[in-house]
């Protein structure tokens, strides 16, 4: 095997890998805003979650659709806004004198 090949080989692993991680990403995006909902509590603005899905979905990328590290991070995005209003809703109920538990 020569160079290039192996040089495309480790390539083409390094992306599968990134691809997994993007799409294990979607499918935890899907499921936290699911059980959001299925426990009454806020999801954050619904456009958040729909514009991760669809900028993941969708070829126009800001980077080649090879590289899902731009997917990645509008996923890790959308998740962190889904769990906003969480924190700040814990951060209002905590008892005078002892900060809210963070997790």
């Amino acid at each position: 095997m020569d160079s290039t090949t192996a040089v495309l080989a480790v390539i083409a692993v390094i992306l599968a890998v990134v691809l997994a991680a993007a799409v294990g990403l979607l499918v935890r995006l899907v499921r936290a805003r699911r059980g959001l909902r299925r426990a009454g509590l806020p999801t954050g603005p619904p456009w958040v979650f729909w514009g991760a899905v669809l900028y993941f979905v969708l070829p126009a990328d800001l980077l080649p659709d090879p590289v899902y590290l731009d997917d990645v991070g509008a996923l890790l995005l959308a998740l962190r806004t889904l769990r906003t209003p969480l924190t700040a809703r814990d951060h209002r109920t905590a008892p005078a004198g002892r900060p809210a538990d963070p997790a």
